[in-house]
């Protein structure tokens, strides 16, 4: 006990906070996959081509290999079967991104809704609910939507 207690407090700052930095980095990437695959599930259909899209999206976004996207993917669904809401996740993502980075998420998540080509009500009341949860303006919200639909 007394050796664990040496090296925690024998780390200095700057390794404590590359550490943090680190982990708080893969903590934040779950959270966004999370919020992602709960949209995915909000309809009752979690599609191949939903699930296709998501991985695409974390390998993208986060240059990740098909193999560490699934990987993140699996923790981000025990997250959210541990979970008792979206809050925590949103949060996390409020104190570790930028508006900018805010809005990516909210045009992946509409990514993610149009990926069957349609927008289910349960869908529609979703992503509402994250912009708000994410701070954004439903202008941002509404221009994520357009952004996403004329790449389409």
């Amino acid at each position: 006990m007394k050796n664990l207690l040496k090296k925690f407090f024998a780390k200095t700052s700057k390794e404590y906070s590359a550490d943090s930095k680190i982990e708080t980095s893969h903590d934040v990437r779950i959270a966004t996959c999370a919020l992602l695959l709960e949209m995915a599930n909000i309809d009752g259909k979690f599609s191949e081509s939903e699930k296709d899209n998501i991985v695409e999206v974390l390998k993208n976004n986060y240059q990740l290999s098909a193999e560490h996207a699934s990987a993140l993917m699996k923790a981000a669904e025990d997250e959210l079967e541990r979970s008792i809401d979206l809050w925590q996740f949103a949060k996390l993502i409020n104190e570790n991104y930028s508006t900018e980075e805010k809005i990516k998420v909210i045009e992946t998540v509409w990514q993610v809704i149009y990926t069957d080509g349609r927008l289910d009500k349960h869908e529609d009341y979703l992503v509402h609910k994250l912009a708000k949860l994410l701070r954004l303006s439903h202008k941002q919200l509404i221009d994520a939507k357009l952004k996403v639909l004329h790449s389409v």
